[in-house]
């Protein structure tokens, strides 16, 4: 088969003609290790020098992580200081991840700092990282924590592009991120803002324009219906697979907003009348009164649950809308009420006496509304952030492929 200009033919395959294959152990100048001060001397912790673990990929702060040491406590121990601007990867649970630190940093035993040589640029390394940790993840061994050895580490292969190329990729990329982090600087801006509002406008701090009349102060009982749930018998599959939507907290945990329409599982009309479930009606608020206690969603159709509710069905003074931003404001409170030996659960008689601010129903709508408002241009804002992301990913498997070229 004849080759396409500018291509050449080499053990991995075809590759552009001015790239190489090479494995990382080529590139690496040298891999230093780290280590744990010793946790029963206290003056080896607290003190200014940043202690990166795993854990700190999850929360990523290119300055700061979640523990520090003293200098004291790096000299006794095996970790080492590793210079800013250095790429650090682990090689045990997290496999494949990696970051590059803007202030020098201890690390501990489970990753490793890699000093590269001249021809390959740090940053360029860094994203070649993020696109293929799933692969390295794939590489590790280990029954209980999951590991990478060095020789292994050192024998995966990648593409070397030129290192102006290298830079041209980086910096594109790197752009991308820069959008990503303003997004996410901007939805972190707009949760502060909606935060506040809702403190304001749902104690009754701050008025709306054109309203006014006093607010009252009522027992959640009293003005709407509070339903529990139940689960049919498992072991009759006539009760099962109906069409009848069956909520359980996690359907609450696993889905975002404000609204609820799908479930994981549905029972039949039959089920329905061999249990303590009932139907509620769109609009229900779904109340977890077990496990994740004040997790809350807005049912948009027919639907009934399990026993690890007290669901709100309102009446006509009562917007269920305000009511769901209302009860997000008070969950720690709901929360406290919570009692039981086996398991924490609010009971019906204690979410009746919960007390509620409700102004006039007009402005509970109103109230509503801006708040609404606001989640719709959050969402807005984490859409584009989402699909800036998944053009990013596409972005690395161009760019590092060399299925499309910057220069």
């Amino acid at each position: 088969m004849e080759l396409r200009p500018g291509y050449k033919q080499t053990e991995a395959g075809v590759i552009l003609e001015d790239w190489d294959v090479k494995q990382l152990g080529e590139v690496i100048e040298k891999i230093v290790g780290g280590g744990t001060p010793s946790r029963s001397i206290q003056h080896y912790w607290g003190g200014e020098i940043p202690w990166v673990t795993v854990k700190d990929f999850a929360t990523f702060n290119p300055r700061h992580s979640q523990e520090a040491i003293t200098r004291t406590g790096l000299q006794n121990s095996a970790s080492h200081l590793i210079p800013k601007g250095t790429l650090i990867t682990s090689t045990r649970m997290a496999l494949g991840k990696a970051a590059v630190y803007e202030v020098d940093v201890a690390i501990n035993q489970d990753l490793k700092a890699l000093f590269l040589k001249p021809v390959l640029k740090t940053q360029f390394l860094h994203y070649w990282f993020q696109y293929h940790e799933k692969i390295i993840d794939d590489m590790g061994s280990g029954s209980t924590v999951k590991g990478i050895s060095l020789p292994d580490l050192k024998k995966i292969e990648f593409l070397l592009p030129t290192r102006p190329e290298q830079e041209a990729i980086a910096e594109a990329l790197s752009d991308a991120d820069a959008l990503i982090e303003s997004l996410e600087q901007l939805i972190i801006k707009k949760r502060h803002i909606k935060q506040g509002a809702m403190q304001q406008l749902l104690s009754g701090k701050k008025r709306l324009p054109g309203f006014s009349g006093e607010w009252q102060v009522k027992r959640l009982g009293d003005v709407v219906e509070i339903v529990s749930g139940g689960t049919p018998k498992t072991g009759v599959s006539a009760y099962w697979d109906g069409d009848i939507k069956w909520c359980t907290p996690t359907d609450i945990t696993g889905t975002a907003g404000k609204y609820l329409s799908e479930t994981a599982r549905t029972i039949s009309g039959v089920g329905l009348a061999n249990c303590s479930a009932r139907l509620l009606p769109a609009g229900a608020l779904l109340l977890c009164s077990r496990a994740t206690i004040g997790e809350i969603k807005i049912a948009t159709g027919a639907i009934c649950t399990n026993q690890g509710f007290k669901s709100l069905i309102c009446g006509k003074d009562v917007s269920n809308e305000y009511l769901y931003y209302l009860l997000l404001t008070m969950k720690a409170r709901i929360v406290e009420k919570a009692i039981g030996s086996t398991f924490l659960e609010i009971s019906k008689k204690d979410a009746f006496l919960l007390e509620v601010s409700l102004p006039p129903i007009d402005e509970q709508t109103a109230i509503a509304q801006i708040l609404t408002d606001m989640d719709a241009e959050i969402a807005a804002i984490e859409a584009r952030r989402d699909k800036t992301r998944a053009i990013k990913q596409g972005m690395m498997q161009a760019l590092l492929t060399g299925r499309t070229r910057l220069i």
